[in-house]
């Protein structure tokens, strides 16, 4: 069995997440669990500007990790991640954009169609 974080948090979202890449037969749940278990060295941080240069319009986003405020997003998105800067927040949703939790993503598109992730 793979080794859990030791944030309970990130720990019981990597097990929904299996458990929803199961359930749904959607196999993007399981490669964010994968990224959400790596070691604390290797843990995802992005920044807005990367998020912006390889988005479209409308598109759905996972970050498994932390979003950062560097840059500017000049079109709604909606990006799910742990983790928000405050900085980063303000930006997604000045730009009329979603800020969500990953989980509140799997509930609302359980197959996890069009859903692009950016690690």
């Amino acid at each position: 069995m793979d080794r859990l974080p030791e944030n309970p948090v990130v720990a019981s979202l990597i097990k929904a997440l299996k458990v929803a890449s199961n359930k749904n037969e959607a196999p993007i749940w399981r490669t964010v669990s994968k990224k959400l278990q790596r070691p604390r060295r290797r843990k995802v941080v992005v920044n807005l500007s990367k998020i912006s240069r390889y988005t479209k319009e409308g598109e759905a986003v996972v970050v498994p990790g932390k979003v950062l405020g560097s840059g500017d997003l000049d079109r709604p998105i909606t990006i799910a991640a742990v983790a928000f800067s405050k900085s980063a927040q303000e930006k997604i949703k000045a730009a009329n954009g979603k800020v969500m939790k990953i989980m509140d993503l799997v509930k609302e598109n359980p197959k996890g169609s069009k859903v692009r992730i950016i690690a």
